[in-house]
């Protein structure tokens, strides 16, 4: 009979052992790392108490170099758990000592957070340690070793000069203490609004009314009651002075800005502000009297004779009859 030629293999090899092979569970194919790794505890990786974002947080901080920010920002920008989880990991680190953030003062008054990540809790005393510097591998090879040269004899010791003394260090200069701006000046308060001397009942219905209807003729004139109530009187004021409905109307509605967005301020600028002069009293005309003597209409504020017959004349007729009236 022929035998059959198999072309390839079954499957392919495994990379562990088959003894070595555990029934169930993770099976590690590690590489050796050369350049760019970080050393984590399994105090860190393995920890009962830490959420999974705060172990993964904390072995990214580690990976960091020293410089590098960490503030909820930085972080926030580089990974996509919101800014809340990110700081409440931050805390978690910090509740198991891996993590310690403290508030300074520089010298220039200016107040920074300084962080501090630990890689082992409880290393509260440790400091950053510099790694030492590599030398470069020679690229050639070294030299044959040379026969030292005779050493000569030592000279006569001499006394060593005694050192000059060296000056009193000077004295740091004291940080400034942070200048505190002078408060900025009160604003005066706004000028009352003006009041009716003897307010009339219908000069105050009058002026509830206009408020009230502002909004019909100028929409951005639409105040509220308080307003209405807190407004008449100063337009009371002006009814008073003498100014009409159409003119009140018009110096509070003309040249609105735009937009408008306190009409109940503007209308009490204007209302204190556009104020006309109070009106001058009006003088009554002079009454007309009769003269006590002869009769005649003369214009006085009191009864009595008329200017002939003060001045002695008696009046034209020569007695008591009545007499054309004269003004």
């Amino acid at each position: 009979m022929d035998t059959q030629q198999v072309s390839a293999p079954p499957r392919a090899p495994s990379p562990v052992p088959v003894d070595a092979a555990p029934s169930s569970g993770v099976m590690h194919i590690n590489s050796r790392h050369t350049s760019r790794f970080t050393v984590v505890g399994n105090h860190l990786a393995q920890h009962r108490e830490l959420s999974l974002l705060a172990i993964g947080l904390a072995t990214h901080i580690q990976s960091l170099p020293t410089g590098a920010k960490i503030g909820i920002k930085t972080l926030t920008e580089r990974f996509p758990e919101s800014e809340a989880r990110i700081a409440a990991a931050l805390r978690e680190l910090e509740a198991h000592g891996y993590l310690k953030r403290t508030r300074e003062r520089l010298p220039n008054g200016r107040v920074i957070t300084r962080t501090c990540s630990y890689n082992q809790p409880g290393s509260a005393n440790a400091h950053p340690v510099p790694a030492p510097k590599r030398r470069p591998k020679p690229t050639h090879p070294a030299p044959a070793p040379v026969a030292p040269a005779p050493v000569p004899p030592p000279p006569a010791l001499s006394p060593a000069p005694r050192p000059a003394p060296r000056p009193a260090p000077k004295p740091a200069p004291r940080p400034e203490p942070p200048r505190i701006p002078a408060p900025a000046a009160s604003k005066p308060p706004p000028p009352p609004l003006p009041q009716p001397r003897d307010p009339l009942p219908q000069h105050q219905h009058a002026a509830l009314a206009l408020l009230t209807d502002l909004h019909h003729h100028t929409p951005q004139l639409t105040l509220a009651e308080r307003d209405v109530h807190h407004l008449a009187p100063a337009v009371v004021a002006w009814y008073e002075r003498g100014a009409t409905s159409t003119a009140i109307r018009h110096a509070l509605t003309a040249d609105l800005p735009h937009p408008l967005k306190h009409p109940a301020k503007l209308l009490r600028h204007r209302l204190t502000r556009l104020l006309p002069p109070p009106r001058t009293p009006h003088r009554a005309p002079i009454p007309l009297q009769n003269c006590d003597h002869c009769e005649r209409v003369f214009r006085s504020p009191t009864p009595g004779n008329c200017r002939d017959c003060r001045d002695g004349g008696g009046g034209e007729g020569g007695g008591g009859g009545a007499l054309p009236l004269a003004e």
